[in-house]
């Protein structure tokens, strides 16, 4: 987890900008969704029907900093 440069500096990220291939996080959906459910990542915020964000510092924290609650 390296390239925050790809990451605007403020504002909002879709997820395919958060996970590889496009994104800096090389992990699965499906990986992702378990750890936002679990409290490892970021929780989203819903701004519509079927538009999911997350905030750019919450991302950048996560890529600094790793993920919270690594219990395996």
């Amino acid at each position: 987890m390296s390239d925050t440069n790809a990451l605007p500096d403020t504002g909002f990220v879709r997820l395919r900008s958060i996970l590889a291939p496009t994104g800096p996080i090389p992990i699965s959906k499906s990986t992702w969704w378990a750890g936002v459910k679990d409290g490892r990542f970021p929780k989203p915020l819903k701004l519509g029907a079927r538009v999911t964000v997350w905030r750019v510092e919450d991302i950048r924290d996560l890529i600094e900093n790793g993920a919270q609650g690594d219990g395996e």
